[in-house]
């Protein structure tokens, strides 16, 4: 049976993600994808239904049951609060790639964005930039979990298996690598100040903010982020065929790359269930402003000697 956790807003949670367990397989071959779609549909359904979290914190666990091609799923779902979701867990971990420090793994490399970064954006370009609802659908879990095994490990086969693995599953693998980074690709330190220059009146004022934010960055997570940055861009251009705008692809990047620290999450949890609501929201608007703005050059933002204050 899989369990889904809800979010306040009636989203699953990412720690749901486990689609195959109580999966029953009829005999033959059933059609390439269908544990994913299957998967897609799940999900679906629950975000259509948008659960209201003061009723389901009160029951027991939500059943149900939903079918395709021959295949039966049966699960179950209860409230979980975001802070608890989201929860990131410190880490002191030194190797692999996964839940360790970017600057440990872009120095390790010796490169500028970290290997798995690279090789996921390049197979996504190359054979799932028109794949309707990329990034937003669901890959299997246990082929996201045995990705993120052969990368830990520097396997030898990673490019073999790549080409091999379904695609939203290897979009699922990029997403869990900035998920499971020890602290946002943003940093915990200026998420204080995004939040702040995105709610700017002022254009000019919002602008000069915002790039000196993105200055303020680490180098490593800088390169990175500009690195994804044009790839989500490319994404978007290809909308009237994989359904996935610039507002699509930040709402669905923008709480993973841009989200509170730990303090300040304990700060809300006696705080009502909106508040988190508009800071998902402001976190969405800082990517979509990155994203809707003409090419960020990292070789420019260094050599610009303009500096903004945030104290507004």
């Amino acid at each position: 049976m899989t369990e889904v956790l809800v979010q306040p807003d009636g989203s699953p949670s990412p720690v749901g993600e486990r689609p195959e367990r109580g999966v029953e397989e009829p005999e033959g071959k059933r059609p390439p994808n269908t544990g994913a779609r299957l998967w897609g549909r799940v999900r679906s359904k629950l975000l259509r239904q948008k659960l209201d979290p003061q009723a389901v914190q009160t029951k027991n666990w939500h059943m149900d049951v939903i079918e395709m091609n021959g295949i039966k799923v049966e699960f179950s779902m209860k409230f979980t609060s975001r802070d608890m979701s989201l929860k990131r867990t410190p880490s002191k971990k030194q190797t692999g790639v996964f839940g360790v420090k970017i600057s440990v793994v872009t120095k390790r490399e010796r490169s500028k964005v970290p290997y798995i970064v690279r090789q996921c954006i390049e197979e996504v370009e190359k054979r799932g930039i028109e794949e309707v609802g990329i990034y937003r659908i669901s890959g299997v879990a246990t082929d996201i979990q045995a990705l993120k095994a052969v990368f830990d490990a520097n396997n030898k086969d990673i490019l073999v298996m790549l080409s091999d693995m379904d695609i939203n599953a290897i979009a699922g693998t990029l997403k869990l690598y900035f998920r499971e980074l020890p602290e946002p690709l943003l940093t915990d330190r200026l998420y204080p100040a995004f939040m702040e220059g995105i709610a700017l009146s002022d254009p000019a004022a919002k602008e000069n903010c915002m790039m000196h934010l993105l200055r303020s960055l680490p180098d490593p997570n800088l390169i990175t982020f500009l690195f994804l940055l044009e790839h989500l861009k490319r994404v978007a251009e290809k909308e009237p065929i994989n359904k996935m705008s610039l507002h699509n692809l930040a709402t669905v990047f923008g709480p993973t790359l841009l989200r509170p620290s730990e303090g300040e999450s304990k700060a809300h949890l006696t705080l009502a269930s909106d508040i988190w609501s508009h800071d998902v929201m402001a976190q969405v608007q800082v990517l979509l402003y990155y994203l809707q703005h003409p090419p960020i050059s990292f070789t420019e933002l260094k050599r610009n000697t303009l500096y903004f204050s945030t104290d507004v």
